[in-house]
């Protein structure tokens, strides 16, 4: 395991990835890509939603790149049940773009994002190191797409803007600005505050809201048909 240049919340430790997928060869050949970013180390496989729970045990992986559709427990339950643990890994869908509904659903069980599984090398790598420092990775134009084509359950609008409700006006700004798709730095240069002042509001967001995440944020501003 090489020296890491990644300069995000693990200080120099290198990024530990589990890899989920039913096919062999698909996780073979991110295994190979992911163990050459000298920030990221491959540190186990599954091949279900089962094997991912004891592997995570096994392996206590940073990140979790996880396949939707396999067999016995697929990647929506197993990412539901690994967010749910006291200090959860963050988890990225692998997906094909046809699975929308089901993509929204792994996002709400707690999902950081999704990449789709003909994604270059570098993008997988600034996918796993960007979710590692806790930014969600969601492409704005397919995040765009998969919204316009949910069909939310009744009430989900009322129930969003009554959430939301209860945020500070600068709060409700920033809510806003994440289902827009701006990171941190992009907040603070267009809300004129500091990096640090938004981290603040984003966790008392989600305390507040009662979320995970800033994808769950991102998801119940658009119920409220804010973005």
């Amino acid at each position: 395991m090489g020296s890491s240049g990644c300069t995000h919340r693990y200080h120099g430790r290198v990024i530990r990835v589990l890899l989920v997928d039913d096919d062999a060869m698909v996780r073979a050949g991110l295994s190979m890509m992911l163990d050459g970013a000298a920030e990221i180390s491959v540190v186990g496989e599954a091949a279900d939603g089962n094997e991912a729970i004891t592997a995570t045990d096994a392996h206590a992986p940073d990140v979790v790149l996880m396949d939707l559709r396999m067999p016995h427990v697929d990647g929506i339950t197993a990412t539901r049940r690994l967010r749910a643990r006291a200090h959860p890994p963050e988890v990225i869908v692998l997906t094909t773009f046809d699975a929308d509904e089901n993509i929204l659903h792994a996002l709400r069980a707690g999902a950081s994002g999704f990449l789709l599984k003909d994604a270059s090398p570098p993008q997988i790598v600034e996918a796993v190191t960007r979710v590692a420092a806790g930014e969600p990775i969601l492409s704005p134009r397919i995040t765009r797409r998969l919204m316009e084509r949910t069909i939310t359950h009744a009430g989900a609008y009322e129930r969003a803007r009554t959430a939301l409700a209860a945020l500070t006006p600068r709060e409700h700004e920033v809510a806003v600005s994440i289902a827009h798709g701006r990171t941190n730095a992009d907040i603070a240069t267009e809300l004129a505050m500091g990096i640090t002042t938004v981290k603040a509001h984003v966790s008392s967001i989600l305390t507040k809201l009662g979320l995970e995440n800033r994808t769950q944020i991102a998801l119940l501003a658009h119920d409220a048909g804010l973005a």
